[in-house]
């Protein structure tokens, strides 16, 4: 089976597309650019599900990420889809500590989602941020006081500890 394959059986469930995907990705059965190259060409559900698919495999191996990814997600953070910006955001959390030094995109593109309406995207934007605050970059110096902000502006409890969590981890 292929990946076209598996985006036209509809006996397939999302979830078992993405931990099959995401499985080929860490056997390295599916090179992660014909991946994303495949995602870009599909409807956005399907191209959130490959970015799932990515998410899965980059949470157990982060080191499949190149720099290729780390753009290719950051520029999905502007799509209108929420779905897509939500699993780029759970992809650049997961991969930041490669690229300390080359998420500053990234960072301008999560802030802009940082106040989206839908509670998931920022959650998924609040665990990118923290991650990226906790590398310690030279970047915190202006994205420290962003994210108090953020943090005291919102009113979801479980996106307010992602900053908390982060900021305390920072301050120490």
């Amino acid at each position: 089976m292929n990946i076209e394959q598996i985006f036209q059986d509809k006996s397939i469930k999302a979830k078992e597309k993405v931990t099959t995907i995401g499985d080929w990705l860490l056997k390295n059965e599916l090179p992660l650019e014909e991946l994303l190259v495949f995602a870009d060409n599909q409807k956005a559900s399907d191209k959130a599900t490959c970015i799932e698919a990515v998410e899965y495999a980059t949470k157990k191996q982060p080191a499949l990420a190149d720099e290729s990814l780390l753009a290719y997600v950051t520029d999905s953070l502007k799509h209108d889809e929420p779905r897509i910006k939500w699993e780029s955001a759970k992809v650049i959390g997961n991969i930041a500590k490669l690229f300390p030094d080359q998420v500053q995109k990234s960072i301008l593109n999560l802030l802009l989602n940082a106040e989206n309406q839908g509670t998931v995207v920022r959650w998924a934007t609040a665990y990118a941020l923290a991650e990226i605050l906790k590398l310690k970059t030279t970047a915190n110096k202006n994205l420290i006081p962003k994210i108090e902000m953020l943090s005291e502006q919102e009113e979801n409890n479980g996106v307010k500890k992602k900053y908390l969590d982060a900021l305390k981890k920072v301050k120490k």
